[in-house]
């Protein structure tokens, strides 16, 4: 957050009772809302219409290989870390249609797929979350190769975010130095605030849009013991981080180290089951399926989510570039820590945590680079060896 001087002119308040007020605000707009709610024993995003849909008085215990839902011992709206999903499906959808073809008069016809643009509201966008969809924007759109679909998604996005006031089991935001504080990208952003007599959250502007709407709102000049009171809670949240890591010339580390010992120890844990891309704000790869009705008249190119876990993700003619576990998990997590800072000039990882919380082994990335970061410190012969090269 700003400090108190910085947002002092600027923050507002707005209780509990009136929060309300910014769904008919947003739904005046023609928002569609994306938002927080409990379902089936977990908190995800879906479309929501009101304050009544948000996971009140839901929070989550998070491990490494475990989440379990609890109820929280006031009536928070945004009381949890983080959620099963992140919003990567609403702008880099899990599958999507890239053109179909269909004969008619005995000659086949090409249809592009053309996306379409559809305002969304994210509430309560966590700052790795913002940073993830920031990551994704370098990938997609500041290249060359810009994806069209991802553009018109991404465009007309008003992204509302929550400072986290309470760290997770499995987060470490603060090592990657995105989190838990939002300091950019966002419209809206939120510290919410529950007392034993009152429950307001502490609110800034953005941008224009985010401007206008506060200005909707019922609220009031935030005074410097609550937005004090605001900065406390997260800088307490970014001391309490459930996890940590040392980036110091991590990408440097991983490249050294590519025979490490410990990649082998840690196929001997690793299911290869690509949980971990599947639930990460930013791996991005895709596979191509062309799909053929039973006619044959009609065909659909696809483009889906896939993982570089999998066979046949490497594979060319003659086999699979990975075929061993180890090679598979390596060449993730040093792409992510690694080879991301080549191709986007920043990390491939957020520290948000849910690699480490949906692994079904359990295993962590925090804990597998410190344990390479130390072989590498007890083990001068690797180093020597690459300062010989």
């Amino acid at each position: 957050m700003k400090t108190s001087e910085q947002s002092l002119s600027n923050a507002v308040t707005i209780e509990r009772k009136n929060f309300d007020a910014l769904f008919a605000s947003l739904i005046k707009r023609e928002y569609q809302i994306v938002g927080p709610t409990q379902r089936d024993g977990a908190i995800i995003y879906d479309i929501v219409k009101s304050s009544n849909d948000l996971p009140e008085g839901w929070a989550e215990e998070q491990n490494a290989g475990t989440m379990r839902l609890k109820r929280r011992n006031d009536k928070a709206l945004f009381g949890f870390n983080s959620t099963v999903q992140s919003w990567k499906k609403f702008i880099h959808p899990p599958s999507q249609r890239l053109w179909q073809t269909k004969q008619s008069s005995g000659k086949p016809a090409i249809i592009p797929e053309k996306s379409k643009k559809q305002k969304l509201a994210f509430l309560g966008v966590r700052a790795c979350d913002l940073a993830a969809m920031g990551i994704l924007d370098k990938v997609f759109t500041d290249s060359p190769f810009t994806d069209t679909g991802y553009r018109i998604r991404r465009s007309d996005i008003l992204v509302i975010g929550v400072n986290c006031t309470q760290a997770g089991g499995t987060c470490f935001c603060a090592s990657m130095n995105t989190g838990p504080a939002i300091s950019s990208g966002y419209d809206i952003v939120m510290t919410e605030i529950v007392e034993k007599s009152r429950h307001y959250f502490v609110v800034e502007k953005g941008s224009k849009v985010g401007e206008e709407i506060i200005k909707e709102l019922p609220s009031a000049e935030a005074n410097v013991y609550e937005i004090e009171g605001a900065e406390e809670l997260v800088n307490k949240t970014s001391s309490a981080m459930g996890r940590k890591i040392d980036t110091t010339n991590i990408k440097e580390l991983l490249s050294r180290n590519s025979e490490n010992q410990r990649w082998q120890q840690n196929a001997q844990r690793c299911l290869t089951c690509g949980n971990c891309t599947m639930v990460c704000p930013t791996c991005f790869c895709t596979t191509i399926e062309d799909v053929t009705d039973l006619t044959g008249r009609e065909a659909n190119r696809m483009r889906k989510w896939d993982s570089c876990f999998t066979m046949d993700f490497s594979y060319i003619h003659g086999g699979s570039i990975r075929p061993s576990v180890y090679s598979r998990y390596r060449q993730w997590l040093t792409h992510k820590f690694a080879a991301w800072h080549d191709q986007f000039g920043t990390s491939g990882c957020v520290g948000c945590g849910r690699c480490i919380t949906w692994c079904p082994v359990g295993i962590d990335v925090t804990e597998e680079i410190t344990a390479i970061r130390m072989s590498d410190k007890n083990n001068p012969s690797i180093t020597l060896s690459k300062e010989n090269k």
